[in-house]
């Protein structure tokens, strides 16, 4: 592949859900890397491009949409050297062979027959999603020995997120727990038990009876916590549906620990590196969306390892105790590293 003269300018487009965005970020990294001078600009899903906002190598963010893709481009020369398109939608990958001389996108039925699309292989058997999304970007030429997801929390946001938690968590509550009680809807399968939730909280109360807990997610699990506020009045705050993307992820970011389904929320705390239990359904193993490169990430896997075709497995069938084994270890290193860090600072 040979650049034009000049500044290399490079597009990704990437229309997806919250995790699905934040799996391409290392992606997104190895091309800054591969191509330091280059202007890198990212086309995201509008509701989800806050997600790269601040990110030290994404040059230029913007939203579009498969509709709004039909309508633009079609006036003018090809501004970009090279476009890498996640995802299927036919109007995306259009738009970007109309405004790059060289098009990346995974290999898929019904295509354009144009000569400037370069189609990828999926590989064959199953791949991490931050490796498989890095095929396009190898293809392109960049690659990485960085697979960590990024995500930048600002300095105002730490600190709105500090005056928020001020507000609502009690003084000396320590420590700080998460929990993402829900997938999407589409993804219920994925969901643990509330009330294994409930029984892991009372496990937890009892080894640290400080500890405060912080229910994240949208409305659905705002209205779904309720029974926990009335079983746990004094040591539950609902975060859940009444802050943004952005404000979840810096509330995320003073957490003591994570404890939570596979969903978007829990991408964001894989890429903030905050110590995390998470449970993971055998439809979409752990093993292939795990934080790569996370220090202190304990993932539960269903104790199936494939589907059946009689039914879907349940969550329930990960026991409160076997979550609280792995909740428990991380306390216990937590606790130590506090004891080191307060000894350190008095000496």
């Amino acid at each position: 592949m040979t650049m034009r003269p000049g500044i290399p300018k490079i597009l990704v487009i990437v229309v997806a859900r919250i995790g699905d965005t934040l799996l391409v970020t290392p992606a997104l990294k190895a091309l800054k890397e591969r191509y330091p001078e280059s202007h890198l600009t990212v086309l995201a899903h509008p509701k989800r491009l806050e997600l790269l906002r601040f990110s030290p190598f994404v040059d230029q963010l913007s939203g579009i949409s498969k509709h709004s893709a039909c309508w633009r481009g079609r006036i003018g020369d090809k501004a970009f050297d090279i476009a890498i398109v996640y995802g299927t939608e036919k109007a995306l990958i259009s738009y970007a062979l109309r405004v790059a001389h060289n098009v990346y996108v995974f290999s898929q039925p019904e295509l354009p027959d144009a000569p400037n699309l370069v189609t990828i292989q999926r590989p064959v058997t199953a791949l991490h999603a931050v490796y498989e999304r890095l095929l396009l970007a190898e293809a392109a030429g960049a690659r990485t020995s960085d697979f960590r997801l990024n995500y930048v929390v600002s300095a105002n946001e730490q600190s709105e997120a500090k005056s928020w938690l001020v507000k609502r968590v009690p003084v000396g509550a320590y420590p700080l727990v998460g929990l993402q009680t829900l997938s999407f809807p589409t993804k219920a399968h994925r969901n643990w038990p509330l009330q294994s939730f409930a029984e892991l909280i009372d496990k937890i109360l009892e080894h640290s009876p400080n500890a405060h807990f912080l229910v994240l997610g949208d409305d659905a699990a705002k209205r779904q916590a309720t029974s926990l506020v009335e079983r746990f009045p004094n040591t539950l705050t609902i975060a859940a549906g009444t802050t943004s993307i952005r404000q979840s992820a810096a509330l995320i970011n003073f957490l003591d620990l994570y404890v939570g389904v596979d969903t978007g929320p829990t991408h964001l705390a894989g890429a903030l590196g905050v110590p995390m239990v998470v449970m993971y359904h055998c439809a979409f193993p752990g093993r292939y969306l795990a934080p790569i490169g996370h220090p202190a990430c304990l993932m539960i896997e269903h104790p199936l390892t494939s589907l059946t075709l009689e039914a879907t497995p349940a969550m329930s069938d990960i026991s409160v105790e076997q979550v609280w084994v792995a909740v428990h270890s991380l306390l216990t290193s937590i606790e130590k590293n506090r004891l080191i860090k307060n000894a350190h600072a008095t000496n």
